[in-house]
């Protein structure tokens, strides 16, 4: 029960970014430039989303709260929520579905490239986000969503581009990311030495000897 009721507190939080930008909407507080404002919001909410799912691995395995893990799916699908949001920003209110116009942009201009393929790669990892599919790919669904990396990756430099000269916050980004990468390889080397290990003992004269007995 107390899981279900923080589920919703969690699922209400995750829409808190939608609020804000609606209630700045309402009472005219978008700024000089509101499309701008708007493209940038929904930008930053989805990196952030983003980075709040691969959190959710290190979390649990270094607190020991095994519950963690059921957030993460629906983290992942608010990162794909605003990266819509996002999306349809630019091609309705910034381009007015001007899609000659949009596909120059995407291929003239490279942070909007690796914009768009960040997004195109979010898609399938939100369409494979059902139970069925999980159980339906197996081992190719970590695979998958192993993706969500890259993926983080290429909207931290989409946003370093855009901006140019004030970092200040893709760098902040780029950092949590590079701590959670440099996470998932000292998990990724030391269980893989715990394996390599298990395996010279089971080869080992002794175990043999052992085993022989």
């Amino acid at each position: 029960m107390k899981l279900k009721i923080f589920k919703v507190a969690v699922f209400l939080t995750s829409l808190t970014p939608l609020a804000l930008l609606g209630w700045f909407a309402l009472t005219d507080n978008l700024g000089a430039n509101p499309i701008e404002v708007i493209t940038h919001w929904t930008g930053d909410s989805t990196i952030i989303f983003l980075l709040i799912t691969l959190t959710v691995t290190p979390l649990r395995k270094l607190t020991g709260w095994k519950d963690a893990i059921q957030f993460r799916r629906m983290l992942g699908l608010f990162a794909f929520f605003y990266g819509c949001l996002h999306f349809t920003t630019y091609i309705w209110l910034d381009q007015f579905f001007d899609f000659p116009g949009i596909l120059k942009d995407v291929a003239k201009r490279p942070f909007i490239t690796i914009g768009f393929a960040s997004f195109i790669f979010l898609i399938p990892l939100a369409v494979t986000s059902t139970s069925a599919m999980v159980r339906r790919l197996g081992k190719r669904w970590q695979k998958l969503h192993r993706m969500i990396y890259f993926i983080a990756a290429g909207g931290v430099i989409h946003y370093w581009w855009l901006v140019k000269k004030d970092i200040r916050w893709p760098l902040i980004f780029g950092v949590v990311l590079g701590v959670l990468l440099l996470y998932r390889f000292w998990s990724t080397q030391s269980l893989a030495k715990i394996a390599g290990r298990f395996r010279r003992l089971q080869v080992s004269p002794v175990a043999q000897k052992v085993q022989s007995q």
